[in-house]
Formats: structure tokens, sequence, C-alpha cells
């Protein structure tokens, strides 16, 4: 990147943040045909404001465009910035001298890496993804290396260890709008689990898939790999029924009613959510088992979220207020969970035209985990909608939050 004109770098971006040559323009308040003009090379970028407007449209480091290393945030625990992007991805894409790359020296114990992957696990669901995509570079290169390194039934642990590195990475990634490279660290958790031996590791890595496939727009695809594999994992039939495979069976149905609500299909979001309900039933409470938090409450979150997807933002704030709300598993749920329900329910409100409460909601989003408001593409998405929908000026604490998401009014 560093060798290309300015131009051209703004056209990588803009790709890399999926927006349109129009759409690009308008946010800048530009022609179509000034963007080109830039993207070509025709028309220079001589004004040092005019390029902190692209960067901010862009959402990076103005560094970036300039060809120069870019200066990490000042709100790095709440945020990701481009090093640790470009840091994962060295991690992911490195296919050159594989043997140099993963032979680090001293890889760590299965013990040490088990820790570390667990305090990961726990980093995201308390959404810290600043402080999780920082450690997630090193983490990526000790699980490969002992992944490489180990034998036996060593070999096995490590690979079940790499598998959950990859859908961390999965999970950070998809979180803060990186989809492709979300997609691939969930398809290397597919193959590694394989190796690990372990279904249900397998059946996570899948619906990991399906949610990265979803974020890529690829809906079918996304549908059928979750209900595919859900099938295999299905309780009875010699699978066993206990705890673990209740909760990723039944995490494979949400998500793959997720995917069906994208594509506005009613009665198949029906089907799996009922599915999904019978294994809840059986589970009894609300457990975390291969990090699903699978139960009751989640099964309603999921309700939720999937009337918000069919459009139907009545029915999403009703199963809030009616099944949700004051239940005592909400509570119990970590941050990440309750703060992506209050996205969800802010697009609700947002639907059925009740913009104080959707501001509202973010703002009870933000305080829970200010990284899942502040970082998700989609927050900033509704908190835009909220605004410019808004008669007047918002309530102070919407505008407050608005003003720290980087959102203009």
């Amino acid at each position: 990147m560093d060798e290309l004109p300015i131009g051209r770098r703004v056209a990588y971006w803009r790709g890399r943040r999926r927006m349109s040559q129009q759409v690009f323009a308008d946010r800048l308040g530009k022609s179509k045909s000034w963007v080109d003009k830039v993207e070509r090379g025709v028309r220079r970028l001589d004004k040092f404001s005019v390029l902190y407007e692209i960067a901010d449209v862009l959402q990076l480091d103005a560094q970036l465009l300039l060809g120069k290393s870019p200066e990490r945030r000042t709100d790095g625990l709440t945020c990701i910035d481009e090093v640790e992007v470009e840091e994962i991805r060295s991690a992911l894409e490195r296919y050159d001298s594989m043997a140099s790359f993963f032979a680090a020296p001293n890889p760590p114990s299965l013990t040490e890496l088990d820790k570390s992957v667990n305090h990961a696990w726990l980093t995201f669901q308390y959404a810290r993804y600043g402080v999780l995509t920082r450690a997630l570079p090193k983490l990526l290169r000790d699980a490969q290396a002992l992944d490489s390194s180990s034998s036996g039934d060593d070999a096995r642990r490590a690979a079940h260890l790499l598998g959950q590195v990859y859908q961390i990475a999965s999970s950070a990634l998809r979180k803060l709008g990186e989809y492709e490279l979300a997609w691939l660290a969930a398809d290397r958790s597919m193959a590694v689990s394989q190796r690990a031996e372990d279904p249900l590791l397998a059946g996570v890595a899948a619906y990991r898939v399906g949610l990265s496939l979803l974020a890529l727009g690829r809906a079918r695809p996304a549908l059928e790999v979750n209900v595919s594999v859900a099938n295999r994992l299905a309780p009875g039939a010699g699978n066993g029924s206990g705890p673990a495979q209740l909760s990723v069976y039944g995490m494979l149905l949400l998500q793959g009613a997720m995917a069906a609500a994208r594509m506005g299909d009613n009665n198949t979001v029906r089907d799996l959510v009922t599915g999904a309900e019978e294994a809840a039933v059986e589970l009894g409470e609300d457990h975390n088992h291969y990090w699903t938090s699978f139960g009751p409450t989640n099964l309603e979150l999921h309700r939720a979220a999937a009337a918000v997807e069919l459009g139907e933002g009545r029915n999403a704030v009703d199963t809030h207020e009616q099944r949700i709300m004051g239940r005592e598993g909400f509570a119990a749920l970590l941050p990440e969970r309750r703060a992506h329900h209050m996205l969800d329910l802010a697009r609700g409100f947002a639907q059925i035209g009740d913009l104080d409460r959707a501001g509202e909601a973010l703002v009870d989003g933000d305080r829970l985990a200010p990284s899942e408001i502040r970082c998700r593409p989609i927050a900033h998405e509704v908190m835009a909608n909220v605004l410019r929908r808004t008669r007047g000026a918002p309530p102070a604490q919407i505008a407050e939050l608005a003003e720290h998401m980087g959102v203009g009014i």
C-alpha cells in the first residue's frame, strides 16, 4: 500500500468499507465525478482539511492515506485501529515461508495457551474489543506455532485451542466490520476442528461461518450451513443430548433463523426458533457451553433480533417488554449479549418511529459495553438514522453518545 498514489489508497479503503463512489461522494458532500477524478489521480488532494474529511468518512487514520504508519487511537481501549487489523491480517493470510513462520521459538505450553484462550473468550464476551484485537496477533501466532509443533495426544488439544482462537478472531473481526477476514478465520476454524476430533467445536465454527456469510450479505449460504450442521448434531439418534450438545445445536438453529429472517422467510424463522426453543427448554437454564451463551434467555434475544431483521419492529419491542425486560436471566448474561440486544432493540424502536427510545436503547447499550455500540458499523448506521429523522435537537445524552461515536448531528 505504501507505494500506491494517494488516489489509489482512497479507492482501496473505499472498497474495503463497501461504499460505492456515489455513497462516498454523498458523505463527503462532493460529486461522484470529483471522487472518480481523485481516485484516478486526475485531481490532486493537496488540502489537509479535505484529506482529513476523507479519512473521517472512511473511519481510518489519515496517516494511512499518506502512506505512513498509522498513529494509534487514543480510544484504543474501546475500538480497533488499522494497526491491529493489519497485524491480524498478517497472522491469518501469510502463506509464504510457512515452515519458518510456524517454527516460532519457544511456543507456549498447552496449559499456558489454554489460559490465554479462556482469557480471550472472556475479553470478547465482555466486549473489550480494543484489548482483544491487540492481543490477537500474538495469540494467533502462538496457537499456530503450538499446533505445528505438537504430536500425539497433544496435537488434538493444540488443534482444539487453535480452532478456538480462529473463532475468537472471526467474532471480533465481524463485530468491527472486517467481514472478509472474519469469514477466513471462521473457515480456518472449521478445517482445524476436524483435526481436533470434536464435532461440537466444528458445529460452533459452522455457525461462525454462517455469521460471517450473513454479514457479507450471503443469507442463503448462511442458512444452509447452519441448518445442515444442526441436522447432523441434532440430539438423539446416537448424538446424545447433553448440555453442550443442546447448546451448540440450539445456537445453530438460531443463527439459521437469523439468516432466514434476512431473506424474509417468516415460516422458516418460526420453525427454526421453535426447534431452538425445544432445546432451550430441555437445557433448562442459561449456560455458556462452548462460549455460546445459549439458553432460554438468549433464545428470546434472538426472537427479538429475528423480528427486527424481518422488519417487524413492533414484535421485537413486544418481545423485549413481555419476555426479556426484568428477566433474571437477562441481567446474568455477559455484557456483549446484553448490549447487542439493546442495539437490536434500538433498531426495532427506529422501525416503529420511536426515535427517542431508539436513542435511549443505544445509550443503555453503551453503558453496558461501550465497544459494542461505539465500534460496530451497524450501531453507527442506527445512530445516524435516529439523528437524521429526529426533529430539532436530539436529547442531550443521545447527542453526547453520537459525538463519542463520531456520528455527525
